[in-house]
């Protein structure tokens, strides 16, 4: 059985977690690291890794970006994989993880830990090769919750990614078309977004042809599709030793 430290596990992703790995018989949470002790949990909790005296085979972070580089301190001297999760990681963080995922330790990092939107972006690159060099137009729409502070969503911005890397980087992204007086380039892909209610997340792909319109969607209905992909992200990278991976690794 994999056993995993949940760092930020009082936070709602960490609870999250906690509940699914409860009913799984792959991988237990043995510890956890939060600066908050507000919840009392099965597991021992440390208010840091320095005072972590549990030894684990993965660690799984849904934290804060502050508390990022004491975490690679602590993955880095004891070699212990790590699923980062955590977002607005800065450009040095990104390379220290990166740097650490050669010399140190197995490093899982994706820009949306849900299964199925990394399902997508691997579909998206084949529906591409097809559908691009036939003429389609492509356009993606993404849908959030009114409390979203950046627009396009990372997810979105992944999604474009997955189809501009299938092509050879060959479109160049548009977000907004209101100071426009001309048509639609052929190698443009746009990203719009919509920001209401508590949509939690929905990304349509939208591959537009003559006479024929084909459409990639996902709906996520609960972050718990986020805190499912990271647990599975865990069991996979328990027994690597270094290298970066990200969730396309994951479902092969």
């Amino acid at each position: 059985m994999v056993k995993a430290i949940m760092h930020g596990c009082n936070g709602h992703m960490g609870q999250m977690i906690t509940s699914i790995v409860k009913d799984m018989d792959e991988i237990e949470i043995v510890a956890g690291v939060d600066i908050s002790d507000h919840i009392k949990n099965d597991y021992p909790v440390f208010k840091s890794f320095a005072d972590c005296d549990v030894d684990a085979d993965v660690v799984i972070d849904f934290a804060s970006a502050k508390a990022t580089d004491a975490l690679l301190d602590y993955c880095e001297a004891k070699a212990v994989p790590v699923v980062l999760c955590t977002t607005g990681l800065s450009d040095e963080q990104v390379k220290r993880a990166t740097e650490e995922s050669i010399k140190k330790t197995a490093v899982l990092k994706s820009a949306n830990m849900s299964l199925g939107i990394n399902l997508l972006m691997k579909l998206l690159k084949e529906a591409a090769d097809v559908l691009a060099p036939a003429g389609f137009d492509i356009e993606i729409v993404e849908k959030h919750h009114n409390r979203k502070l950046d627009a396009p969503s990372g997810t979105a911005l992944a999604l474009a990614d997955s189809i501009n890397e299938a092509r050879n980087n060959e479109y160049e992204y548009v977000y907004d078309r209101s100071t426009r007086r001309e048509k639609r380039r052929p190698k443009e892909i746009g990203i719009s977004a919509v920001r209401g209610g508590n949509i939690v997340g929905d990304h349509d792909v939208i591959f537009a042809g003559c006479d024929e319109v084909i459409t990639f969607s996902h709906s996520a209905y609960s972050r718990a599709v986020f805190a499912k992909g990271a647990v599975q992200a865990a069991i996979f990278l328990a027994d690597k030793k270094t290298g970066l991976y990200d969730m396309s690794d994951v479902i092969g």
